[in-house]
Protein backbone atom coordinates (compact mmCIF):
# COMPACT_ATOMS: atom_id res chain seq x y z
CA UNK A 1 0.00 0.00 0.00
CA UNK A 2 1.50 3.31 -1.01
CA UNK A 3 1.42 6.60 0.86
CA UNK A 4 -1.46 8.13 -1.15
CA UNK A 5 -3.73 5.19 -0.34
CA UNK A 6 -2.98 5.58 3.34
CA UNK A 7 -3.77 9.33 3.26
CA UNK A 8 -7.00 8.68 1.36
CA UNK A 9 -8.07 5.96 3.80
CA UNK A 10 -7.43 8.27 6.77
CA UNK A 11 -9.43 11.12 5.20
CA UNK A 12 -12.39 8.83 4.49
CA UNK A 13 -12.23 7.37 8.00
CA UNK A 14 -12.17 10.89 9.47
CA UNK A 15 -15.53 11.64 7.79
CA UNK A 16 -17.16 8.72 9.57
CA UNK A 17 -15.69 9.27 13.03
CA UNK A 18 -17.81 11.06 15.62
CA UNK A 19 -16.87 14.70 15.73
CA UNK A 20 -15.54 16.24 18.91
CA UNK A 21 -17.37 19.34 19.98
CA UNK A 22 -15.23 21.75 21.89
CA UNK A 23 -16.64 24.05 24.50
CA UNK A 24 -15.74 27.10 22.42
CA UNK A 25 -17.68 25.67 19.48
CA UNK A 26 -20.66 24.98 21.77
CA UNK A 27 -20.46 28.55 23.05
CA UNK A 28 -20.46 29.92 19.50
CA UNK A 29 -23.47 27.76 18.58
CA UNK A 30 -25.39 28.97 21.63
CA UNK A 31 -24.51 32.58 20.79
CA UNK A 32 -25.74 32.08 17.21
CA UNK A 33 -28.88 30.39 18.50
CA UNK A 34 -29.59 33.43 20.69
CA UNK A 35 -28.95 36.06 17.98
CA UNK A 36 -30.03 34.45 14.70
CA UNK A 37 -33.86 34.63 15.13
CA UNK A 38 -33.70 38.38 15.77
CA UNK A 39 -31.45 38.92 12.75
CA UNK A 40 -33.59 36.85 10.37
CA UNK A 41 -36.82 38.47 11.56
CA UNK A 42 -35.47 42.01 11.29
CA UNK A 43 -33.99 41.32 7.87
CA UNK A 44 -37.32 39.94 6.61
CA UNK A 45 -39.35 42.80 8.08
CA UNK A 46 -36.91 45.35 6.64
CA UNK A 47 -37.13 43.85 3.16
CA UNK A 48 -40.93 43.75 3.30
CA UNK A 49 -41.07 47.35 4.55
CA UNK A 50 -38.74 48.54 1.79
CA UNK A 51 -40.78 46.74 -0.87
CA UNK A 52 -44.02 48.25 0.42
CA UNK A 53 -42.41 51.69 0.50
CA UNK A 54 -41.10 51.25 -3.05
CA UNK A 55 -44.53 50.18 -4.29
CA UNK A 56 -46.04 53.27 -2.74
CA UNK A 57 -43.39 55.44 -4.36
CA UNK A 58 -44.10 53.89 -7.76
CA UNK A 59 -47.81 54.53 -7.37
CA UNK A 60 -47.27 58.09 -6.16
CA UNK A 61 -44.97 58.95 -9.07
CA UNK A 62 -47.25 57.44 -11.66
CA UNK A 63 -45.05 54.53 -12.69
CA UNK A 64 -47.58 51.78 -11.93
CA UNK A 65 -50.76 53.80 -12.37
CA UNK A 66 -51.71 57.36 -13.17
CA UNK A 67 -54.21 59.72 -11.63
CA UNK A 68 -54.82 61.46 -8.34
CA UNK A 69 -56.33 58.37 -6.71
CA UNK A 70 -53.22 56.31 -7.47
CA UNK A 71 -51.03 59.10 -6.11
CA UNK A 72 -52.97 59.34 -2.85
CA UNK A 73 -53.06 55.56 -2.53
CA UNK A 74 -49.30 55.46 -3.22
CA UNK A 75 -48.60 58.04 -0.52
CA UNK A 76 -50.61 56.01 1.99
CA UNK A 77 -48.81 52.79 1.05
CA UNK A 78 -45.46 54.59 1.22
CA UNK A 79 -46.20 55.86 4.72
CA UNK A 80 -47.09 52.32 5.78
CA UNK A 81 -43.76 51.09 4.38
CA UNK A 82 -41.87 53.82 6.23
CA UNK A 83 -43.67 52.89 9.46
CA UNK A 84 -42.67 49.24 9.04
CA UNK A 85 -39.04 50.26 8.48
CA UNK A 86 -39.11 52.52 11.56
CA UNK A 87 -40.55 49.75 13.74
CA UNK A 88 -37.93 47.28 12.51
CA UNK A 89 -34.98 48.33 14.70
CA UNK A 90 -36.89 48.40 18.01
CA UNK A 91 -38.35 45.01 17.05
CA UNK A 92 -34.82 43.70 16.45
CA UNK A 93 -33.63 44.97 19.83
CA UNK A 94 -36.60 43.40 21.62
CA UNK A 95 -36.11 40.02 19.93
CA UNK A 96 -32.36 40.12 20.56
CA UNK A 97 -32.92 40.85 24.24
CA UNK A 98 -35.42 37.98 24.45
CA UNK A 99 -33.02 35.57 22.73
CA UNK A 100 -30.10 36.59 24.94
CA UNK A 101 -32.14 36.20 28.11
CA UNK A 102 -33.33 32.76 26.95
CA UNK A 103 -29.78 31.42 26.57
CA UNK A 104 -27.96 33.64 29.09
CA UNK A 105 -27.60 31.03 31.82
CA UNK A 106 -26.20 28.34 29.51
CA UNK A 107 -23.81 30.77 27.81
CA UNK A 108 -22.51 32.17 31.10
CA UNK A 109 -21.98 28.71 32.58
CA UNK A 110 -20.13 27.50 29.50
CA UNK A 111 -18.03 30.68 29.38
CA UNK A 112 -17.14 30.22 33.05
CA UNK A 113 -16.06 26.62 32.35
CA UNK A 114 -13.87 27.77 29.46
CA UNK A 115 -12.18 30.54 31.40
CA UNK A 116 -11.48 28.30 34.42
CA UNK A 117 -9.65 25.68 32.34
Amino acid sequence: MNNLDKVYAESVAKDYMPKETSKVRQLKKLDDKAKKPAFITSLSVGIIGALIFGTGMCLAMGVLATGIVAMIFGIIIGIIGIAICIINYPLYLKLLKKGKSMYAYEILELAKEITEE
